[in-house]
């Protein structure tokens, strides 16, 4: 019998690891000193979203021939990784660009779509993913987006809610029901750009977390969209919006894997310069314990991103393993950023150190792209269809 040989989940090829270590030079040099502006102000400056594209960071699996990178899924987990050890905001940014947005027109976009919004998105254009409405989260599918054939155009009319990117992006993909008849049946994709006539980003939301991260409504009033601008089939938005977002759970598990990070690393330098009793709090066997319980947990969670995102890149099926990644990752994230706050005591409850922000943006992962009941269901579902 021939012999297997397979890497260790976390044992990194040396271009993944060049690639890593750059983002984190990148994140700690370029993010790290905007960090507390960001969120006291709630605001990412345009500069600092000019330069992520100049690291190549918004186009990461998009081909050479559209001025991407041409690399892999689990790359783009690492750069969402690597800048969430820093940020929560930034990281979401660069998340939905590259796991949701970018992977919607490279797997379903004809190759107008892609020729035509690939290059801008690579290079200077953001993109948000427009699902969720007032009455349809979890419930996705309820949507009452109205998209209406007249002539060479849809005309949408609706809304959406707390959109990521929402407030600085150039594109939208935006999904909306042409037969609200047919359910499910109905809903189509289409690719919405902000200067579309009839379409405009309403009120942002005041967040507890990732602050910096413009979380919008959209607003559709009589919103012209061009037939060539329905992005998959007619009918078949459900199909599109299932697909993407079983693949960007895994990237939001990867950040909150790099919140985790974070807040790690924050407490394993804080308890050995903490003395209390004449010695550092890292000599105290209990805090020792925290310490270890928090690390483990943190790799726990590394593994089972770093195995859905290794999954998805081997074209292997990968969805029941992100609904778990997605799960476990999120509830690591809030536990090991919380327990961070325990060891810091009184200062770990003040904005002068770093975890209670590490804190507040863990758990939005518990929320977004598909609650923790949803990743339950999913894994009881397929769990009870074997």
């Amino acid at each position: 019998m021939s012999e297997i040989k397979q890497s260790p989940l976390t044992l990194l090829t040396e271009d993944e690891n060049a690639f890593r270590e750059a983002i984190r030079a990148f994140a700690e040099s370029e993010i790290k000193p905007l960090v507390n502006q960001m969120d006291h102000e709630a605001h990412m400056p345009d500069s600092l979203i000019k330069k992520l594209f100049e690291m190549g960071l918004m186009g990461i699996e998009t081909p050479e021939k559209w001025g991407g990178s041409a690399s892999s899924f689990f790359m783009a987990c690492l750069a969402v990784e690597e800048i969430g050890r820093v940020d929560g905001s930034v990281s979401v940014l660069v998340d939905v660009q590259n796991t949701l947005t970018t992977n919607a027109f490279l797997k379903w976009g004809n190759e107008a779509l892609k020729s035509k919004y690939l290059p801008k998105m690579a290079s200077q254009w953001v993109g948000a993913y427009a699902l969720s409405e007032s009455s349809s989260g979890s419930d996705a599918f309820a949507l009452k987006l109205k998209a209406d054939l007249k002539g060479d155009k849809y005309i949408l009319n609706g809304s959406k809610l707390w959109i990521t990117n929402a407030g600085v992006a150039d594109v939208f993909i935006v999904f909306a029901n042409v037969d609200l008849s047919k359910g499910y049946k109905g809903i189509t994709a289409f690719v919405v750009e902000k200067s579309f006539k009839g379409f405009k980003v309403g009120k942002k939301e005041d967040k507890l977390g990732i602050r910096a991260s413009s979380t919008c409504e959209l607003l559709f009033e009589d919103c012209e969209v061009p037939v060539e601008n329905v992005l998959g089939e007619v009918g078949k938005g459900y199909k599109i919006a299932i697909e993407t977002l079983n693949e960007g759970r895994i990237g939001i598990g990867a950040q909150m894997v790099g919140i985790a990070q974070g807040a790690y690393e924050a407490t394993l330098s804080y308890i050995k310069t903490r003395e209390q009793f004449g010695k550092p709090i890292s000599e105290f066997q209990a805090i020792q314990f925290q310490l270890a319980d928090m690390r483990i947990s943190l790799e726990a969670a590394r593994l089972m991103v770093y195995n859905a995102a290794r999954l998805k890149d081997a074209g292997a099926d990968f969805v029941e393993s992100a609904a778990m990644a997605k799960f476990y990752a999120s509830k690591a994230a809030e536990k090991i950023s919380s327990m961070a706050i325990d060891l810091y005591g009184g200062n770990g409850f003040t904005k002068e150190y770093p975890v209670e922000k590490f804190w507040r943006d863990a758990k939005i992962g518990q929320i977004y792209e598909g609650t923790s009941n949803m990743q339950l269901q999913t894994v009881a579902k397929m769990e009870l269809a074997k």
